[in-house]
């Protein structure tokens, strides 16, 4: 079945990238609606564009050191840059943490979609849940073109009926201003209550952060990851506010935040047509297996990039004929099966909470590496130069550090366990490394620059 000479395939285009990375925003918010609506009503619709700006610099971080450094590796050969290998190591087992949570997330997503037909009991849940997974990792031992093509239709696809209904629910009568701004206004839990919104509504724009793990495997030149980064960031931010705008006129925050899926719920509730309930549910569901397919491949290029570097043996570097990392893959299913299992009822608060800390945490070494590199690194050519420089940096840095804080005060106490395990697992990886290195000898860690292009695939 392997074959490591393989390698990864230049097979997506730009709009495919974009595809996956919006789309990976945009997906899972059919049952996470409630959750917003919870923290901070109706005022999440403003939230979202203002996130997307905010996160401005962290893009332009991230689309700065793609350019000058394309490999999937991504974080983890900008953090060994810009100061060690150990560093670099310890983003990429955070950024991984980042990546594999999602998976179980949108999987869970499918199982409560499943439950607005049919009862489902707390212990089937997570079997279903892996049992979507599972079926995930047997497609994605195919062509990461498939991938890449079915992004592009459910993008498309989606996108368009969440605009149909939502233009369905602004016209059908129901649709009445009071029940945002009779019912504590578009910020119904006050200053903190939007300061918790937007810290946790991060997690949904961390879909721009995995596509530098894609650059390997992209057609286009890794200059323009920039207009992929742009596009995930601004144009889930307009759909986002038209779609919770459109939701939070039907009723009262209060109403909404009790419902499992509210678009369907409140379909029915309110006597509408049928089908725009189910057009909703289909159109959630594309959602989450968008984010399935864009976080489940990063994942699995993640753990290709640090074997890349000799953080990780080589077997996770090794390609199937499909130019598949099929080992990568097979960790990536056992991580989604472990986070399934630890998930409870508050699926939507755990998973959130834990990959914003995480994201926070990688967005603030991202932004660190990109300033430090501009001076230790200073001749290294850069195919697209961040405007502003060091001060956007810096910037990203202070957005990057807020976040990692207000994440920490959501975490909830089921989400402590299974993150103190990842922890002392990353922290066990590289001690079991090195008693690998010296029984193969060879193998130390190495770090790519600019001129390591070709060497390894990534090309310009």
């Amino acid at each position: 079945m392997a074959n490591s000479s393989v390698g990864l395939k230049r097979e997506l285009g730009l709009f495919s990238v974009i595809a996956l990375a919006a789309g990976a925003v945009l997906g899972g918010w059919l049952a996470e609606a409630p959750y917003w609506f919870q923290l901070t009503g109706a005022g999440a619709a403003i939230i979202f564009p203002i996130l997307a700006i905010i996160l401005i610099p962290v893009g332009l971080a991230f689309s700065e050191l793609t350019a000058m450094l394309p490999f999937s590796s991504a974080v983890d050969v900008w953090s060994s840059s810009a100061m060690n290998s150990s560093t670099g190591w310890a983003t990429q087992w955070m950024f991984f943490l980042v990546q594999v949570v999602e998976p179980p997330l949108v999987a869970f997503i499918f199982v409560t979609a499943a439950g607005y037909f049919v009862d489902l009991s707390d212990v089937v849940k997570p079997l279903i849940a892996i049992g979507i997974m599972v079926i995930w990792y047997i497609v994605s031992n195919f062509n990461i073109d498939l991938t890449g093509k079915l992004a592009v239709v459910f993008f498309i696809v989606m996108v368009g009926i969440t605009l149909i209904d939502s233009i369905y629910y602004f016209f059908s009568g129901h649709w009445e201003l009071t029940n945002i701004t009779a019912h504590g206004g578009f910020f119904p839990n006050g200053i903190y209550g939007a300061i918790a919104g937007a810290s946790a509504l991060v997690l949904k724009y961390i879909g721009f952060g995995m596509t530098p793990t894609l650059i390997q495997e992209a057609k286009f030149p890794a200059r323009k990851m920039i207009t992929v980064i742009l596009a995930a960031l601004f144009i889930p931010a307009v759909v986002y506010m038209i779609a919770t705008f459109a939701i939070g006129g039907l009723a009262p925050h209060n109403v909404i935040a009790h419902l499992s899926i509210p678009e369907p719920q409140l379909v029915n509730s309110l006597d509408m047509a049928g089908i725009i309930g189910l057009f909703a549910i289909g159109s959630g569901l594309l959602y989450a297996f968008t984010t399935l397919m864009g976080f489940w491949t990063s994942s699995a290029r993640v753990l290709y990039g640090a074997s890349q570097l000799r953080q990780l043996p080589p077997w996770f570097s090794k390609t199937n004929k499909h130019g598949q990392p099929y080992i990568a893959n097979i960790v990536v299913l056992a991580f989604g099966i472990f986070f399934a299992l630890f998930t409870s009822t508050d699926w939507v608060q755990y998973i959130y909470s834990l990959s914003v800390v995480a994201a926070g945490i990688v967005y603030f070494l991202v932004c660190l590496s990109a300033y430090r590199l501009r001076t230790k690194q200073a001749d290294w050519k850069r195919p697209y130069r961040s405007p502003a420089g060091k001060p956007m940096f810096v910037i990203g840095m202070a957005v990057s550090a807020a976040i990692t804080i207000v994440g920490v005060t959501l975490l909830p106490a089921s989400a402590w366990v299974p993150i103190l395990i990842y922890i002392v697992i990353g922290v066990l990886v590289p001690v079991a490394m090195r008693i690998y290195r010296r029984r193969v000898g060879g193998y130390e860690p190495i770090i790519l620059t600019p001129d390591d292009r070709d060497v390894a695939g990534a090309g310009e």
